[in-house]
């Protein structure tokens, strides 16, 4: 097969590399929640991070992105991770009934939603995206997912809802809702199991990291000593064929 065969092959396969990407990112450019690490589990916590694109054209930006909780999931607590040049709010309500949990609390408020606004100067141009992390639980176990209905304001004062369900075949809405899949809660794992299990690992590692360290230790000591005799050894036996020259040249003399 020719040389040029070869180009054209590779040219016609990076043409299509490169509008896969441009289509995946077309396609990416809405709002997502995202997990980072391990699923979240049934009754456990999960910490997600919500993508936001800005998508009007310039001098529009987006100023405020506001996240549903919904109350039936029970969520008694969420944190939010600082993002500068916006501000965080966390709203609560307060149930109808209490909802009980599989550890037995009870809870009697719920959070309904969060919301962050950009202060002036921080807005999200075009050309821009932020991502929003929190923290929040326990989740609920009778669902396999949990979804977060988001609103972005522009400052043209226009709200885009991100708010549609994905149907039954799959087809992905022009505006769907942020969610994330939980797994299921295996027996006897606590609520923060996934933390403890980390903090199990991170002691792992750094223990044996000592060790190593320690092993490394030794044995660049033992090494250093065998140098240092056999430099002594050398400087010994210098000495002592410097000391025979010397006797020598004296009795010829």
């Amino acid at each position: 097969m020719s040389q040029h065969v070869f180009k054209r092959a590779g040219f016609l396969a990076a043409t299509v590399g490169v509008a896969g990407l441009l289509g995946a990112g077309v396609a990416s450019a809405h709002v997502t929640a995202n997990v980072y690490g391990p699923q979240p589990t049934k009754g456990g916590y999960a910490a997600v991070v919500f993508r936001v694109p800005s998508e009007e054209k310039d001098p529009i930006t987006t100023t405020k992105v506001a996240v549903d909780f919904k109350a039936d999931y029970g969520i008694g607590s969420v944190r939010t991770k600082p993002v500068p040049g916006w501000t965080a709010q966390v709203t609560k309500s307060k149930l109808p009934a209490p909802i009980t949990k599989d550890n037995g609390t009870q809870i009697t408020e719920a959070v309904t939603a969060v919301t962050w606004t950009a202060q002036p100067g921080s807005e999200l141009k075009a050309t821009d995206y932020q991502e929003f992390s929190v923290s929040f639980g326990p989740l609920p176990t009778n669902v396999d997912q949990v979804e977060f209905p988001a609103h972005q304001t522009y400052s043209d004062g226009k709200v885009v809802d991100w708010n549609q369900p994905t149907p039954a075949n799959g087809e992905e809405p022009e505006h769907p809702t942020p969610s994330v899949k939980l797994a299921a809660k295996a027996e006897g794992d606590g609520d923060h199991a996934g933390m403890a299990a980390n903090t199990a690992s991170s002691s792992g590692e750094q223990t044996q990291a000592a060790a190593t360290s320690d092993n490394t230790a030794r044995w660049l000591g033992g090494a250093g000593l065998l140098v240092g005799a056999i430099g002594l050894g050398v400087g010994a036996g210098a000495t002592i064929r410097a000391r025979k020259a010397t006797a020598k040249s004296g009795g010829n003399s």
